[in-house]
């Protein structure tokens, strides 16, 4: 089931499902320890005599507020006679989740309604050993173990507490778990359970006759108990509303700070701009990490998650977030990439947010032979992304650390690491992580990092240097050129590999991570090679089904649904082929398709504006994970690549430079690339 509400600040983040139950917990580390672990917190509403649980024949309106990490929830049910509309909020600032409930009644007579909300919690991934217990304090509920602490609290709109409370256990002794205590609107009383617990809270309301009233419902997240109750106490003392408010100013004023021309493209293309870099940023961990995914319904697939950091992933958003205008969150993960790399010179296949080696199905021996369990292309993508942020921010203090550890060191393996029969880079993993071989698109990365390593190294001051990466990378392009290119195919191969007797063997499949020849510097878009190969991806690839789109390669059975289709519909790679039609746009006219990709993923987003990672070939719902990181980065770097194709189309008639005119008033500076004109209010700012 997606996740169609993140709230986040980096720190602590909430995942809310598409029926509006909270189906993630992540705290100190954003995608490490889920201390909801597949269980469900629930909200429900008694009125009447009757209950309902929120999931149950509600209508429901998951929203965000426009430009904010604010949720705008309406839920309507009719035989309740209820209205009621929700604002969500992770605190920008405190590791504290708040969420404001206004409940209208809708009929004529007053009546006495029933907030209730239940806490499901295995903390630190498992149920084994949890307390949950009444804090006479605060009149809140403590679950707690060892070092992670989580404080329920709430208040009505006249300033009352909770007017019941249970806690208990779960799932032990034919017990399903206390949130059932909720359905009759009567709750135990009971202070403390320990084992695998649950607790439900309510707040009650006396509502007017066709009047509403407001309720608040938090929860505090610490190391301690004292921290918990010092949390409890800011929220009181500022109250939630307030609380709420400065998180959504606060969103606002970041995701505003920086003005491209959106007003060129589709009001829903522009918004979805917006929210992807909202949503992008509760993916983020306090530490640097880039995370893929933190939807753990994925963990039903294999029994493990996408809550990991790839160096591949993470270095197309930091790409991503530093055309956007963003270098701190970029910053943070080139630190987090210089603390992981070994000392060999090459990233392994995932890690935790903490830094530590995560899972992974790559082997250190097969075939009877040690080997690399890498994915080159994650180790050259690190390079190639930081050098493109030191042009646009010439941040030299903040690279000069990185240069011999990560740089030169990943330069090295990079020469190192080469296939002595082709020239090309020597065997690892691909992108989808399902063979192993010599992939076109890692070639394509490989070159653009030995490149983006001699670009360095010349303005370091080492040409020797710059020119043995350099060689290596004429090198590579000279062996892409002999060995990818297929006469017989008239297009580039997705792979070779050598079989037991040496002998090359060429993988013809149709992948639309071929995108990866041009993205990098290998090969030009306008190459007529290039274009016979996109030409070809876009005929086998796109998705006649009605809800188009472009699947990953011919015969892609991940998540399969529909046999009669190449496979589903991924929104990275459909946002390639925007890339590579925006890239080689001569006019405004040809940049219309691009634009029109750009639609075709703005409609099939969530209501919401999350986007999955592939959707349903005939219906268009989400698939796999949602939200992906790299769906969210790549969709803002197609945006960002089409904006700066027609600024180039339109030179500033004073300087005759590339114009970066903004669409707002407001006199924001933008890291501009090489010489440009910076027009503000009409004027070329450029010196």
């Amino acid at each position: 089931m997606p996740r169609d509400i993140p709230l986040g600040n980096g720190h602590l983040l909430i995942c809310f499902d598409q029926e509006y139950r909270i189906r993630d917990l992540y705290f100190p580390h954003v995608g490490q320890e889920n201390h909801v672990a597949g269980d469900v917190c629930r909200f429900g509403v008694w009125a009447d005599g009757l209950f309902r649980w929120v999931d149950q024949d509600w209508r429901r309106d998951l929203l965000y507020a426009p430009d904010t990490l604010v949720t705008q929830v309406n839920l309507f049910h009719d035989e309740l006679g209820l209205l009621l509309s929700c604002r969500d909020a992770v605190d920008f600032h405190e590791n504290v989740y708040l969420r404001e409930v206004t409940v209208e009644n809708l009929r004529p007579t007053a009546r006495d309604i029933r907030l209730f909300f239940a806490q499901s919690l295995n903390i630190s991934g498992n149920s084994i050993g949890d307390t949950a217990a009444l804090d006479p304090e605060t009149g809140g509920i403590v679950h707690y173990k060892g070092s992670r602490y989580f404080l329920v609290g709430g208040t009505t709109g006249d300033g009352n507490g909770f007017s019941q409370f249970a806690v208990g256990q779960k799932k032990v002794n034919d017990k399903e778990g206390t949130y059932r205590d909720a359905e009759d609107g009567v709750l135990s009383g009971n202070t403390i359970a320990q084992g695998s617990v649950d607790s439900v809270a309510a707040l009650h309301l006396a509502i007017k006759g066709n009047d509403r009233a407001t309720a608040s419902f938090w929860l505090a997240a610490g190391d301690s108990w004292q921290t918990v109750r010092r949390l409890d106490s800011a929220v009181r003392r500022k109250t939630p509303q307030a609380m709420i408010q400065r998180t959504a100013d606060y969103w606002q004023l970041w995701v505003r700070k920086e003005m491209p021309r959106l007003d060129i493209l589709p009001a829903k293309v522009a918004d979805l701009y917006h929210r992807s870099l909202l949503v992008l940023r509760t993916q983020l961990d306090w530490q640097g990490g880039v995370l893929a995914a933190n939807d753990s319904d994925i963990i039903q697939f294999n029994r493990d998650t996408y809550s990991y950091i790839w160096p591949r992933d993470g270095a197309l958003v930091a790409n991503a977030l530093d055309m956007a205008g963003y270098p701190l969150p970029a910053q943070r993960f080139y630190e987090f990439c210089e603390s992981i790399i070994e000392r060999e010179g090459y990233f392994l296949h995932k890690y935790n947010p903490d830094g530590t080696l995560a899972s992974s199905w790559h082997p250190w021996f097969s075939n009877g032979q040690r080997q690399l369990p890498i994915q080159e292309d994650e180790t050259a993508l690190v390079v190639w992304a930081l050098w493109n942020h030191f042009v646009l921010y010439r941040d030299i203090e903040f690279i000069k650390p990185f240069y011999l550890p990560l740089i030169k060191n990943a330069a090295d393996f990079m020469c190192r690491y080469r296939d002595e029969a082709t020239g090309l880079p020597a065997p690892s993993y691909d992108l989808w992580e399902e063979r192993h071989g010599i992939l076109s698109f890692t070639v394509g990365t490989v070159f653009g990092g030995l490149t983006a390593a001699s670009l360095f190294c010349s303005v370091f001051g080492e040409e020797e240097k710059a020119r043995q990466y350099q060689l290596a990378a004429s090198e590579i392009r000279d062996a892409a050129s002999r060995h990818l290119w297929r006469d017989e195919l008239g297009r580039f191969c997705r792979m070779v590999s050598h079989d037991e007797q040496g002998r090359l063997q060429v993988d013809t499949t149709c992948d639309s991570s071929l995108w990866g020849l041009f993205a990098f510097g290998l090969y030009a878009p306008t190459d007529p090679r290039i274009e016979a190969t996109m030409k070809t991806i876009r005929q086998e690839l796109w998705l006649n089904t009605g809800v188009g789109g472009m699947a990953r390669y011919a015969g892609d059975r991940f998540q399969q649904v529909d046999a009669a289709s190449p496979g589903n519909p991924w929104f990275i790679c459909t946002l390639w082929l925007a890339d590579y039609l925006a890239l080689k746009a001569t006019s405004e006219e040809e940049l219309k398709e691009p634009v029109a990709l750009l639609e075709w993923v703005a409609d099939h987003a969530r209501p919401s504006g999350v986007l999955a990672e592939q959707v349903h070939p005939n219906t268009g719902a989400p698939l796999s994970v949602s939200p992906l990181t790299w769906s969210h980065a790549t969709f803002i770097a197609a945006v960002q690549r089409i904006i700066r194709k027609r600024a180039q189309m339109h030179p500033c008639p004073t300087c005759g430079n590339v114009s970066h005119s903004r669409s707002h008033e407001e006199d924001w500076l933008a890291a501009l690339y090489g010489k440009a004109c910076d027009t503000i209010h009409g004027i070329c700012k450029t010196r």
